[in-house]
C-alpha cells in the first residue's frame, strides 16, 4: 500500500510531466477526482512545496482554460448530432 505523501508526489509529477487535469489524472490512476485534487492541493503543499508551486501553475493554466474546452465539448457534441444543426441562441 502506497502511503498518502508518496501518492501525492506521484500525482503532482504526473500532472507536471503530462500537462494533465485532475480528471485526467484521476482516470489515468483509477481513482477520484477528490482524491486527487486532496492529494495535489493539501497534502502536497505540506511535504513537498516545490513540486507543489509545479502543479498550481498547471492547475491555474487548466482552470483558466476550462471553459475553452468546455464550449468545444458542446460544439463537437452538437456536429456528432444527425442533422448538424446547433441549437439556437437565448436572446439575453
Amino acid at each position: 500500500m502506497i502511503d498518502t505523501a508518496e501518492r501525492a508526489e506521484t500525482l503532482g509529477k504526473y500532472i507536471v510531466d503530462h500537462a494533465a487535469t485532475v480528471r485526467d489524472t484521476a482516470k489515468a490512476f483509477g481513482i477520484s477526482k477528490s482524491t486527487v485534487h486532496t492529494d495535489v492541493t493539501e497534502r502536497l503543499r505540506h511535504t513537498s512545496p516545490g513540486l507543489y508551486g509545479e502543479v498550481r501553475k498547471v492547475l491555474d493554466l487548466n482552470k483558466s482554460e476550462r471553459h475553452i474546452r468546455g464550449g468545444n465539448a458542446t460544439k463537437a457534441k452538437f456536429r456528432r448530432n444527425q442533422n448538424n444543426t446547433f441549437p439556437p441562441r437565448q436572446k439575453n
